[in-house]
């Protein structure tokens, strides 16, 4: 804790040291410019004034609040860099007065679009994402730092190029002027292609990346293809004489640079006030629970805040699955574009959040999510915990009648195929005895076969109340009118579906029926069962009183996520209704 505190109080630190030495190199560089202004872009114009304070100044604040928004994060340290080297284009003028200063001006006068072009590039996370961006880059600074400014200052000795009021040059090697145009012009010729790589790479990012990615740097990186373009067409006018200078045109494209990095600091300052208003309406998430939500409230509540439409909640059920607010199962991995932010309270980790991947990189962002939210946000995994269970459950109880209807078919099969066949070969046997006896022999064969008639019979009967075998071969419809053909009670039939439904299904409502006829009274039923909008509705209509509860048929069918209802009425009348979800 000690050391986390000391860390965050060196940033802080960092921060405004960061912003005194951009204010004090603004200020002290158009001290320089307004003194001899002949020598220098801004001049002692009021628009050059503005423009020339107004870019560096609006980087090295926005680099400063980056700081302290991402502390881990290098885009805010270079966004203000770049600010300050846009201030060191003043530095070389020939009348500062310093050799010191004299000599950082001509070391680093053209710095300035490398930074910009590495800080967009890093925006927001302070990385670069790809090696073609990395590539780029490096030309940049290759072109801007090397080319243009280190390589000509070591060759370029100011008196002896004439220059007799400049100050001394304290680190050139020897005076070579064809030496020092040669650097010059390969800086601009280098330049014009290292620009041509960043508008080109901007293009591909943007269109490469996600809707969601595209509002955040989409607005930066256009703000820096203008910037580039315009540093290009500067480069180009520089051309026919071999280096930059401070000319007209010059002066204008100058400007027009300086109007396009006060955009570029408002692109960022624009992003920060979408995360503002992000974090507003957090804060107006709590408000919103107070309401009856559904489920999923908190999943549409966040991407409302959040403007994120595709954004996806998940909540850990304790057993490496996640479900949604409905507690079906989801899948949580991060794909393109695309990032996981864990919600915790304490220690205990409530919910997952996929979202865009740029979206929740300012910590205070989650915070504000885990504050505003968590409460809600376990309430709701709860909840969702809660169905996932009951839906285990189900599918348990689901399986556990599926395997039992399995077994039924298996004891019918064995019943019919086994001891039924046998006992009918039997009987074909005991008739075939019959004319080969008489007497007191013959009365006992025919008391056997007739004792084994009725042990056919009744196995007859077993079999088909354990599962008959027209319900599987032929399906419900038929299953029910041998129910009524075979039945001891009145039974009138009604509509009854043609198609096949699935077996699960099939087996719950012939068992409601039979079941219900066996525990009925003997007055008769009324049996009609229909299937609509994905539902199989049973109807069951009778004149006498159960003779038992129904709490087994009960759980058949919700076992199946159906609804049975019984109604009971005074004069001996009962109706059972069913609903089963029948969709294959």
């Amino acid at each position: 804790m000690v050391w986390e505190g000391a860390r965050v109080g060196l940033v802080g630190k960092r921060r405004w040291l960061v912003l005194a030495a951009g204010l004090v190199l603004g200020a002290a560089s158009l001290l320089i410019a307004r003194g001899h202004a002949g020598d220098s872009l801004a001049r002692d114009s009021l628009a050059g004034n503005v423009a020339f304070l107004g870019a560096g100044w609006a980087l090295v604040a926005c680099g400063a609040m980056a700081m302290a928004r991402r502390p881990a994060s290098r885009f805010g340290l270079l966004l203000a860099a770049a600010g300050m080297a846009w201030f060191l284009v003043e530095l070389d003028n020939p009348e500062v007065g310093s050799d010191l200063v004299f000599t950082i001006g001509l070391l680093t006068y053209s710095a300035c679009p490398a930074l910009v072009v590495h800080a967009a590039f890093a925006y927001p996370g302070g990385r670069l994402a790809s090696g073609l961006e990395r590539l780029v880059v490096a030309a940049a600074y290759a072109g801007a730092v090397v080319a243009l400014g280190i390589a000509p200052a070591l060759f370029f000795d100011p008196f002896r190029q004439g220059c007799s009021q400049c100050p001394s040059n304290l680190v050139v090697v020897t005076n070579d002027q064809d030496l020092v145009e040669s650097f010059q012009r390969a800086g601009l010729w280098l330049g014009l292609a290292w620009a041509a790589g960043v508008v080109a790479v901007a293009a591909w990012r943007g269109a490469r990346s996600s809707s969601a990615a595209r509002r955040v740097t989409g607005p930066v990186l256009l703000v820096l293809a203008i910037y580039v373009g315009l540093v290009a067409v500067d480069y180009v006018h520089g051309l026919g004489r071999g280096f930059t200078s401070n000319d007209h045109v010059d002066r204008q494209l100058w400007i027009a640079q300086a109007a396009a990095l006060v955009a570029l600091a408002a692109a960022v300052a624009a992003a920060w006030l979408r995360e503002w208003r992000a974090r507003t309406s957090i804060a107006r998430i709590t408000v919103e629970l107070g309401e009856l939500n559904p489920s999923g409230g908190m999943r549409d509540a966040l991407a409302r805040a959040l403007a994120d439409p595709e954004l996806e909640l998940a909540y850990p059920v304790g057993d490496g699955r996640h479900v949604d607010a409905r507690g079906e199962p989801v899948i949580v991995r991060a794909t393109a574009g695309r990032a996981i932010t864990p919600i915790a309270r304490g220690e205990e980790r409530v919910a997952m959040l996929v979202h865009r991947a740029d979206l929740l990189d300012d910590p205070g962002l989650v915070d504000e999510v885990r504050a505003a939210a968590g409460l809600a946000l376990n309430h709701e995994r709860l909840q969702a915990e809660g169905r996932a269970q009951l839906k285990d459950l189900r599918a348990s109880r689901a399986r556990t009648i599926e395997a039992g209807d399995a077994e039924r078919r298996r004891l019918e099969r064995d019943l019919h195929d086994g001891a039924q066949q046998r006992l009918v070969v039997l009987s074909l046997a005991l008739r075939l005895l019959r004319p080969e006896v008489d007497g007191i022999g013959a009365a006992r064969v025919d008391a056997a076969e007739a004792e084994l008639q009725r042990a056919l019979s009744q196995l007859h009967d077993l079999a088909r109340g354990i599962y008959p075998a027209v319900l599987a071969d032929e399906g419900l419809a038929a299953a029910i009118e041998a129910l009524a053909e075979a039945g001891t009670a009145p039974m009138r039939i009604g509509s009854l579906p043609d198609e096949r439904l699935p077996p699960a299904v099939e087996a719950a409502a012939y068992f409601l029926v039979a079941e219900a006829i066996k525990r009925g009274a003997a007055a008769g039923v009324a049996v009609e069962a229909q299937c609509s909008h994905g539902r199989l509705c049973v109807r069951i209509d009778g004149d006498g009183a159960l003779d038992h509860d129904l709490v087994d048929l009960q759980d058949r069918i919700g076992a199946l996520d159906g609804e049975l209802a019984v109604d009971r009425r005074d004069d001996g009348h009962v109706t059972i209704r069913a609903e089963v979800p029948c969709a294959s």
